[in-house]
């Protein structure tokens, strides 16, 4: 499978650009079957990005907080919580250290689900099981080199 078969371009202005391209094709091909993966269980990714941010965190965190370790930095935070809440997943607490400010915390209906994730990994890891670990890590360099040298 070529990125030129797949988007039906067959000329690029240089490899610049196609690298550009398919990293775009490739974000929203896998972004699709991830999103496959959470529709069984009722969450999106950006849920489930918040979820595992509660668990390793091991403690309430702020909503702020919770945003600055997200992996979508242009997500509506408060939003997604308010979905988590009625869902039973999170609740929100009275910060300790600031009683103006409320903390999200993991309920244990969000840590049973979790867990029940946790044992599905390897199917979430098999959207990219053609690379091996070398050329993941490979991978892993190569992007965030990329991120590295184009901060604002």
């Amino acid at each position: 499978m070529s990125l030129e078969n797949d988007i039906n371009q067959h000329v690029f202005r240089n490899e610049y650009q196609k690298s550009v391209l398919n990293l775009i094709y490739t974000f929203n091909w896998m972004n699709e079957r991830l999103n496959q993966r959470f529709e069984p269980f009722d969450i999106t990714q950006q849920q489930f990005n918040i979820l595992r941010i509660l668990r390793g965190a091991g403690q309430p965190l702020s909503t702020l907080q919770i945003r600055q370790r997200m992996l979508d930095k242009m997500s509506d935070t408060s939003r997604i919580v308010d979905r988590l809440i009625k869902k039973g997943l999170v609740k929100k607490t009275v910060c300790r250290e600031d009683r103006r400010l409320v903390d999200v915390l993991l309920t244990e209906k969000g840590k049973k689900l979790l867990q029940h994730m946790d044992e599905l990994e390897p199917e979430f890891d098999a959207v990219i099981q053609n690379l091996n670990q070398g050329e993941a890590r490979q991978l892993n360099e190569l992007l965030d080199k990329i991120r590295t040298a184009n901060k604002e």
